[in-house]
Formats: C-alpha cells, sequence, structure tokens
C-alpha cells in the first residue's frame, strides 16, 4: 500500500460515524493519520507502515457496521476510476430503495398520527372520542404496526444499539435505536401485562405511535437529505459528463471511431463540428473555434489555429481540425480538474477540526443527558405526578432528547457548503486544491502578485535594439537568441521567437548557467557572454552608462543587456502588455479592503510604470525567487494573512509559503502544484471571484453550524423537560423525530444556496 490511500467508506451516516472510523483506525499502529469525510464518503488515510493492508484496516471497523473499499485508477474517465467514492448510479439506486422505503411507511404513519390525533382531541372534547370497537381495533392494530416498522425500516437502528452494547461506540443509529426501542419495550409490556400493570400504571397510555413515526420521519429526513446532498456534488458529475464517449482517430489514411479510452499519445484525431473533443492535444492542420466555458468559465469561444493547444471535454463549435494527442484518459487535463476537485471536496476546512471535536464527544454526552432527564423526572415526579405519570414523562423525555440531539446536521454543515463552493468554483474556472484554501482567502488583508504573466500576458514582444558594437542587429540577435534559448522565462521565450520568426541562426551554445533573478550566461561559438538586467552588469563591474535605460524602463520596457569581455555590446528592450482586466481587478480588491503589492524581478521603473497603469499599491522590485519568499515571510511576520497570486517557476516557493497561494492556469506545472488555488485559463479577474467564493461559503458554513447547534441548544432542553416545571412545556418525541429531520435538510438546502449566490 502506498502512504496516502484514498478509500471509499461504507455504512456511514453521520459526524459521529466520520468521528468513530477516525478513532478506531487512527489506534492502528502503523496508520499515521486518518480524515473521513461524511458527504463524500471517503476516508483518507496515511501509513507509517507501508505493509499494514486493506483486510487489517477493515478487520478492525468491519464489526462496527463499516468497510473500506479500495479505488483503483484507470486511464477511464468514469467516476469510479478516478477515486470519488461511488458513482452517481449506486447514489440513485440506494436512493430509490429509500424512497421505497419510505413509501412504504408513511401511510402507516399517517394513521398512527390520525390515532393519536384522535385520541387527543377526544379528551378534549374537540371531536367525538373513540367508541370501545374502534379503540380496541387500533389497541391491537398499532403495535403490529410498530414491531413490523422497527424490524424493517428500523433494522439499522436496532443494530446501532446492538454495536453500542457489544463494542462500546454509539452513533446517530444508537440514539435513534435506544429512543425507539425504550419506547416499543414499554409499549409491549403494557400491552402484554395490562391486567396486572393496571393497578399501578396507565395501561391506555403507549408509545408505539412514537416509534413508528420517529422511525418513519427519520426514514423519511434521510432520504430527502440524500436527495439533496446528491446535488451538493453535481459539479463532479458534469465535469465527467464532458467527457467524449468515442474518438475518430486517423490510421493508414481512413478514420476510425474508437472509444475514448484506447486513443494513445501521439494518435491523430479529427474534431469535427458539434463535437466534443477527446483527449488534450495540438492543432496540426485546420481552424475552428472552440467552447472552453465549462473548463475554463469563459462564454466566448476561442479560436483554435496549427500549434495551439486543445483540451478534452471542449466543444467544436465550427470547422474541423486534425490533432495530436499529447495527454489522454486520467492524464487529461480535465481528468486532473475532476482529481483535484474531488480531493478539494474531500478535504477539510480547518473550522471543520472544532466541529470534529465535538462530534466525537457529542453522542456520550446526549445518551448522559437522556438519562439523567429520566432519572430526575422519577426522582421529582413521582412524588407530585404519582410513578405512573412520572414514567410516562420521563420515557418521554429520553426518546425525545435522544431522538432530536442526532448530529446529523452538524456533520453536514462543512462538507457540504464545500463541496457546492469546490463545484461552483470549477464552473467558474477556479480550481480549488484544498478547503483551507478555500477558507483563509477572504481573510486575506494582502495580495501580493508577480507581475510577468499575472498583471501583464506574459508574452513580451522585441520592441528596439540599441546597438553599441559594431556587429549588425541581426547578428547580436542571433547570439542572444542562442543563450536564451534554454531558458523557459517569457523574455527568454519572447527573443527565441524573434529569432525564429526573422529566420536568424542559432549558434552553438556550451556550458549554458542560469543566472537566478539576474540573466542567463554561457559559451556561444566558444566566446563567452552574459545576457541580463541591470543588476548583472553591476556585479559584473562593467562600465555602463544607464542613462538611457532608465528613460525607457519609465515607459514600461524591460532592458536586456548583452555583454562580452566587459563590454555593452547592446540593449534589446522587451514590452509586455498589461492584461484588460487588471486595473479593474486591482480596484475590486481594494472595494473587497484588500492591499495590493505587486512582486517583481523587473527594473524599479518599469515596474512602477506597470504599477501606476493598474492602480497597485506598492511594488517591490529587481526581486530573487528568495527575496520573494522574503517578502511573504516578513509580511506574515507582520501579522498578515497573505494571498500570492503568480504564474512561474520562480514564484513557486512565494506560492507554497503564502497562507493561501494562488496560480495562473497559463502558467508552469510547478507554479500550479505549489498554490491552493489556479485559475484555469489565466484570468485575473477570477481572483476577485475566488475571494467572493471564499466569503459566501465560509458564510453558509457559518449559517450551516448556527441552525445545528441551535437546534440542540433550544431542543434538548426542551426535550429534556427542564421547561416543565415553569411553563408545562415538554416536547413530544415525534415533533422531535421531525425537528432532528428538518435541521439535517435545511442544513444541505442552505448549503445548495451557494450555487444561486453571483460571484
Amino acid at each position: 500500500m502506498k502512504p496516502l490511500n484514498i478509500y471509499k467508506v461504507k455504512g456511514m451516516h453521520c459526524a459521529s460515524c466520520a468521528s468513530i472510523i477516525e478513532r478506531t483506525v487512527g489506534k492502528i499502529e502503523g496508520v499515521k493519520e486518518v480524515s473521513v469525510n461524511t458527504v463524500t464518503e471517503q476516508a483518507k488515510i496515511t501509513l507509517s507502515d507501508e505493509k499494514i493492508t486493506l483486510d487489517q484496516l477493515n478487520k478492525k471497523i468491519t464489526p462496527l457496521g463499516y468497510t473500506l473499499e479500495s479505488v483503483e485508477t484507470n486511464h477511464d474517465m468514469h467516476a469510479e476510476h478516478l477515486g470519488l467514492g461511488r458513482t452517481q448510479a449506486e447514489k440513485i439506486s440506494e436512493l430509490s430503495k429509500m424512497r421505497i422505503e419510505v413509501l412504504s411507511a408513511l401511510p402507516i404513519a399517517v394513521l398512527s398520527i390520525f390515532v393519536m390525533s384522535w385520541e387527543m382531541l377526544g379528551a378534549y372534547d374537540l371531536v367525538k372520542p373513540m367508541s370501545d370497537v374502534t379503540f380496541e381495533f387500533f389497541h391491537h392494530l398499532l403495535p403490529i404496526l410498530a414491531t413490523f416498522i422497527l424490524v424493517t425500516l428500523g433494522k439499522p437502528y436496532l443494530v446501532g444499539v446492538y454495536r453500542f452494547f457489544r463494542y462500546g461506540k454509539a452513533n446517530m443509529d444508537t440514539l435513534i435505536g435506544l429512543g425507539t426501542s425504550v419506547a416499543f419495550i414499554y409499549s409491549f409490556i403494557i400491552s402484554a401485562f395490562e391486567e396486572s400493570l393496571a393497578p399501578f400504571l396507565d395501561v391506555h397510555y403507549s408509545f408505539y405511535d412514537v416509534t413508528i413515526v420517529v422511525i418513519t420521519f427519520v426514514a423519511l429526513g434521510k432520504y430527502l437529505e440524500a436527495k439533496a446532498k446528491l446535488k451538493t456534488g453535481d459539479a463532479i458529475q458534469q465535469l465527467i459528463g464532458l467527457q467524449a464517449k468515442t474518438a475518430l482517430v486517423i490510421k493508414d489514411g481512413k478514420e476510425v471511431e474508437v472509444p475514448t479510452a484506447e486513443v494513445m499519445v501521439d494518435d491523430v484525431v479529427i474534431v469535427k463540428p458539434g463535437q466534443k473533443i477527446p483527449v488534450d492535444g495540438v492543432v496540426v492542420d485546420g481552424e475552428s473555434y472552440v467552447d472552453e466555458s465549462m473548463i475554463t468559465g469563459e462564454p466566448v469561444p476561442v479560436e483554435k489555429t496549427m500549434g495551439l493547444k486543445v483540451v478534452a471535454g471542449t466543444i467544436n463549435t465550427n470547422g474541423s481540425f486534425i490533432f495530436k494527442a499529447t495527454k489522454v484518459g486520467s492524464e487529461t487535463l480535465l481528468a486532473h480538474i475532476i482529481k483535484m476537485v474531488n480531493e478539494a471536496e474531500a478535504s477539510k476546512a480547518p473550522i471543520q477540526a472544532l466541529v470534529d471535536k465535538i462530534s466525537a464527544i457529542f453522542v456520550p454526552v446526549v445518551l448522559v443527558i437522556a438519562v439523567l432527564a429520566f432519572v430526575a423526572w422519577l426522582y421529582f415526579g413521582i412524588p407530585s405526578l404519582g410513578f405512573s405519570q412520572a414514567l410516562v414523562y420521563a420515557i418521554t423525555s429520553f426518546v425525545a432528547v435522544l431522538v432530536i440531539a442526532c448530529p446529523c446536521a452538524l456533520g453536514l454543515a462543512t462538507p457540504t457548503a464545500i463541496i457546492v463552493g469546490v463545484g461552483k468554483g470549477a464552473k467558474e474556472g477556479i480550481l480549488i486544491k484544498n478547503a483551507e484554501a478555500l477558507e483563509i482567502l477572504h481573510k486575506a488583508d494582502v495580495v501580493v502578485m508577480d507581475k510577468t504573466g499575472t498583471i501583464t500576458k506574459g508574452k513580451p514582444e522585441l520592441v528596439r535594439v540599441d546597438n553599441f558594437s559594431s556587429e549588425t542587429d541581426n547578428e547580436l540577435l542571433s547570439i542572444l537568441a542562442t543563450l536564451e534559448s534554454r531558458s523557459e522565462h517569457p523574455i527568454s521565450v519572447a527573443i527565441t521567437k524573434y529569432a525564429q520568426n526573422n529566420n536568424l541562426a542559432l549558434k552553438i551554445l556550451s556550458n549554458f548557467e542560469i543566472v537566478k533573478g539576474k540573466g542567463v550566461k554561457g559559451e556561444v561559438d566558444g566566446v563567452k557572454y552574459y545576457a541580463g538586467n541591470s543588476r548583472m552588469v553591476l556585479e559584473e563591474k562593467i562600465d555602463f552608462n544607464f542613462s538611457n535605460i532608465d528613460k525607457e524602463t519609465r515607459e514600461g520596457k524591460t532592458p536586456i543587456i548583452l555583454v562580452r569581455n566587459q563590454q555593452v555590446l547592446a540593449v534589446f528592450y522587451v514590452a509586455d502588455e498589461v492584461r484588460i482586466e487588471a486595473k479593474d481587478t486591482i480596484a475590486n480588491l481594494h472595494k473587497l479592503g484588500k492591499k495590493v503589492i505587486m512582486l517583481t524581478g523587473d527594473n524599479k521603473n518599469t515596474g512602477e510604470y506597470i504599477a501606476g497603469l493598474v492602480g497597485i499599491d506598492e511594488v517591490v522590485a529587481e526581486v530573487l525567487p528568495q527575496d520573494k519568499l522574503a517578502v511573504i515571510k516578513n509580511l506574515q511576520t507582520e501579522g498578515k494573512i497573505v494571498a500570492m497570486v503568480g504564474d512561474g517557476v520562480n514564484d513557486a516557493p512565494a506560492l507554497a509559503q503564502a497562507n493561501v497561494g494562488i496560480a495562473m492556469g497559463s502558467g508552469t506545472d510547478v507554479a500550479i502544484e505549489s498554490a491552493g488555488i489556479t485559475l484555469i485559463g489565466g484570468d485575473i479577474e477570477k481572483v476577485v471571484k475566488a475571494v467572493r467564493l471564499s466569503k459566501i461559503t465560509m458564510n453558509g458554513i457559518k449559517q450551516n453550524l448556527f441552525w445545528a447547534f441551535i437546534y440542540n441548544i433550544i431542543g434538548v432542553p426542551i426535550a429534556s423537560g427542564l421547561f416543565y416545571p415553569f411553563f408545562g412545556l415538554l416536547l413530544s418525541p415525534i415533533f422531535a423525530g421531525a425537528a432532528m429531520a428538518l435541521s439535517s435538510v435545511s442544513v444541505v438546502l442552505n448549503s445548495l444556496r451557494i450555487k444561486t449566490k453571483r460571484i
């Protein structure tokens, strides 16, 4: 087994279930860390001993009613092969089974409520009381119906009671099972020994209706909750649905339709109008416009011509083109997005830690409260009410406390909101790596942005050459392009591309070296050259007048100085166009109360010029990669929560250090892997959307937790009978069951509201 394993979990119903699994598996020697998500039904287990087997893990938790199942990943894009827990089909099948069970129990519950209401209203002469024959009929029918409900629909709760007494582990099922079982057993004893107990107890009062209605209400609540939860994860299903089922591959000059899973790297694929692109690739012939909205969140189709990339799941709107497959199956961008979204949904926000601690002790505390309520009613109630009435109230309180205090809503509060928030982000082209990033982002005081590729387009162009040598511009450009050809920096790419476009041949390069934050150096045709910024020239102690450079940099141009034999041969100026949306983005971040700082390895004048164009608060220029990291650390030392936005390899350390790293999706893989959030398509406006999404999601979590706690804070004291001596207020177990079911459903529905919010 690998150090980190993700498993599907079966048999889990609530937060206390997750807590039981985490505590039980966590005690196994060789298990380092366990995290269980109730909503996604997944367990992440980190091992310190790779020899631990799945059977060893299951041996500990199977007796408690839970099972772990491994998930294999292959090239198929279906949910079960991407480690996404149960598939939509499995969940719908279970939902259908729950629906049948609830529909079969509802008529019985309605009948029970009818009988209960008739008896209650008849006692106050509001309706005609039951005749003796009718009373006797229902008196014998209700025990049969209650038995049927308890052993069918209530079977999981009875098993929960058994496991509690057998293993000492209690969850939601235990609470419901104990409450309804006590109500049933009391009622059965009354029915079986009616004549013998008549002198001591009110044998006309039973709890069969409580057993029937509570179990039915809880089952109905679980059904509605499961139905609502199904909608929380629809972003994953929609992403999976983007995958084309087949592809037209050109083999031996013929078009052959094959399943997408069979497409191999380097296969040549043809895409016709209206078809989905099956795998990632590069266009080799033809042109068209492709709808990438479900990947990037951008509604306008993007032009695709020779040499441009296409990604799986996007739709060809018009025209045909041919592309070569570069990534297939689970390696495509779509598969990567699906996996990251799933991992984010399964991750836990820091706020969940508090909920987990409460959930771990919640059920035992409720059991204690229920027992204390029972004992208190007998102790204080018998002297004033008599034994018979005090016992009825004691059982009523015992059952009501157990039923209303089920921790379902508490367990659903955080993960349902996270799932909806992560899914909404994915639809907007905001890929969230973990729940922690989503929770923290809106709290950020400072947003730090790299310049090139973030505020600017990252596609600089050569705009001017100042030649100080006897060689031609093209000769010097050929030398510079040779030096820059092995660097992936946007400026290096711009120089190399310019040389290619002007048919300038590259020379022989040896002893090449990248000097981080300064430039490059190497031997071209055996002669040593330097190419870099002003810092490199100063450190090499080369005599040069920088006045003209200062003038050009104030206009936003970036200089590349070419040096040979301690002499400046030429200064090449490149300019990188500012993103159209950058100014509005900075303004919107200011409205959200964020300070914006720009970090750049570029010249100070250039940095300040760009900052002035878009309204940035502060510029830190001429920084090396380690300097960017130091800036982030210094801000954090000052007590600031920092979000860092970048796209390059040199941004990776700063992205990792920041409280939240935000990578431009158009940037490097290293930057994306280092970040907690990725903006697919590289649209800087999505930084603002991500902040708003973070705030909306956290508001949803806080609202959920409020409702989850308020139900118990108000409900448990009423159910226990605490207010009965003052107001005559006592909660029926039936209303407790309805309130418990409503609390879970309301939490899920409130999470679903996040979908409707504009970001």
